[in-house]
Order: structure tokens, then C-alpha cells, then sequence
């Protein structure tokens, strides 16, 4: 199983049975070194899912008292592909360590926005 921090849409159930057809399993961690800005999404598909435009995305803020909190679901490679899809382009997805300790796949950006 693969591990996915979730601190938006992923986390709405009406989000994850449209994308997986079963509501996931997780436990509720922290993200050191980040922040949450706002993301217009433009994607009619994404938008439909979520209900709304407007989506947090994650961006390293550099600052190790920054935590942002969220949810660690476990998924299949599957599941995960399908999550990849939901995610806009804007948004990287990349391994990232939880306060927990726990590796977990985050999706985000890789630099910071104003």
C-alpha cells in the first residue's frame, strides 16, 4: 500500500468515492516546513468533484515551525494513479516525512508562492 497525505479535496468523501469508489483509511498526521496558499483551478472535471475552484496547495515555506495538518491515507498504486489524475498540472507529487515519521507521497509545489 501507498501512503497519501491529504490536507484538502482528497480529504471530502463525495471526492474520494468519485475517485477511488470506497472512502479511504487514515490517520491524522503533520507536515513540517510548509504552508497552505489558495490555487485556482481552471479544470471543469476537478472542479465538479471538489465543488469549488479554489484548492489549497502546499509550498515549502523554509521554516520548520510551519506545520500544516492533515490526514495519512493508505491506497493502492491504482488509487494513487487515479489520485495523480485528479491533481491539476500546478501540483508535484513527491515523498515527503511526516512529524509522525511516517513517509508519505504529498502533493504540492516546489517553490514558494508569494
Amino acid at each position: 500500500m501507498e501512503k497519501l497525505f491529504s490536507y484538502g479535496t482528497l480529504q471530502l468523501p463525495e471526492v474520494q468515492r468519485s475517485l477511488f469508489g470506497r472512502l479511504l483509511n487514515g490517520q491524522v498526521d503533520q507536515l513540517p516546513g510548509y504552508a497552505i496558499k489558495e490555487l485556482k483551478i481552471n479544470d471543469r472535471a476537478v472542479i465538479q468533484k471538489s465543488g469549488t475552484e479554489i484548492h489549497p496547495i502546499l509550498v515549502p515555506s523554509g521554516k520548520s515551525e510551519d506545520v500544516v495538518s492533515g490526514m495519512v491515507f493508505e491506497l493502492t498504486m491504482d488509487e494513487l494513479k487515479r489520485a495523480d489524475e485528479y491533481e491539476v498540472d500546478d501540483y508535484e507529487r513527491v515523498l515527503s516525512r511526516m512529524i509522525s515519521g511516517v513517509k508519505a507521497w504529498i502533493y504540492g509545489s516546489s517553490v514558494a508562492f508569494p
